[in-house]
């Protein structure tokens, strides 16, 4: 009976012993032993930063594979994950190595993507690269060793580490000393000047304290404007009088810029400075009778004459009269 409660014993205990290793092997294995392996990824990043073989891949905190090895590469590193065969991954998706605890543990995380067209099997995967937690400490020491030199130097500055002259309060206190007279009377000064702007005195206190004044101001100042805007539409004319004139429009632009017109004027005034000329020689009838007084003297007598047989042929016939002013006149 001892015998035989002793192999029940012994095939108990051999039992359990298979039981704990196929456990502890499928914990090892992921629990992919009697599963389907899916398919394969493969993720290139610059630096794995501690993630191995079993890490999780993971998915909006979902886990849909493992990292099945790692492997170097041409100037980079690759880790080859078994995904599993129920998720589609997308081929705008991107996969980082980030931190799983503070215990430095890696997991992949792999984002949602938006592409129609679904990752195969062999394909690779977009990766980013992520901060690295001991870089982020080692640049908090070197910042922190920079920080205390900052410190160092401020404190030296105000003086703290030593008592020499140079130190910063000692020269504010230097300066306060050499100009205190000055600042003083620069006080008094802008304490009198406020006191007059508040009296209004000047234009200034005026202008603060006058509301008339201020909308003087701002009446003249709408009239500048105005008067700008007038100034500005002149400007405007004046440049459209320029552009038709150096387009040849109108007198002025066809005299400066046609020279058929500017041909004719020359010509005309040339004709006149000639009749002129004559007119001042006494050439022509026009000019006799400007410089010629004698011309003028006969005028003058026949105008006489016929005066005379004009009053003569109130008392005559007509015939008699046309004979009258006939002898009359010659």
């Amino acid at each position: 009976m001892n015998n035989n409660q002793n192999t029940i014993r012994v095939g108990l205990f051999f039992i359990l012993g298979l039981a704990l290793a196929w456990i502890t092997f499928e914990s090892l294995s992921g629990g992919q032993i009697f599963k389907k392996k899916g398919y394969t990824l493969v993720a290139p990043f610059g630096n794995l930063k501690g993630l191995k073989t079993g890490d999780e891949v993971l998915m909006a905190g979902v886990k849909i594979g493992t990292v099945n090895s790692t492997r170097l590469g041409r100037e980079r590193v690759e880790a080859v994950l078994a995904i599993d065969p129920t998720v589609q991954i997308p081929t705008d998706a991107v996969a980082s190595v980030e931190t799983s605890s503070l215990l430095g543990s890696q997991h992949l995380a792999v984002s949602f993507g938006k592409a129609a067209t679904m990752l195969q099997d062999g394909a690779e995967i977009k990766t980013k690269a992520t901060v690295d937690m001991n870089e982020v400490i080692s640049q908090l020491g070197s910042l922190g060793a920079k920080l205390e030199q900052v410190a160092d130097g401020v404190s030296k500055s105000l003086g703290g580490g030593e008592s020499g002259s140079g130190s910063l309060f000692t020269k504010i206190d230097r300066l306060v000393d050499a100009n205190g007279p000055k600042l003083t009377e620069t006080i008094a000064n802008l304490q009198a000047i406020t006191e007059k702007l508040k009296s209004s005195e000047g234009t200034i206190g005026r202008l603060i304290n006058d509301p008339k004044l201020h909308d003087e101001l701002l009446a003249s100042v709408a009239e500048i404007k105005l008067a700008a805007s007038d100034a500005r539409l002149f400007v405007s004319n004046a440049q459209g009088i320029i552009t038709d004139v150096k387009t040849g429009r109108g007198a002025i632009g066809a005299l400066l810029y046609d020279p058929a017109t500017a041909d004719n004027l020359k010509l005309t005034v040339a004709n006149i400075r000639e009749l002129t000329t004559k007119l001042n020689s006494g050439q022509g009838t026009l000019g006799k009778l400007i410089s010629d007084d004698q011309l003028y003297k006969d005028v003058q007598g026949i105008v006489k004459k016929a005066d005379t047989a004009i009053d003569g042929l109130g008392d005559s016939a007509p015939i008699t009269a046309v004979g009258v002013a006939a002898k009359a006149l010659f």
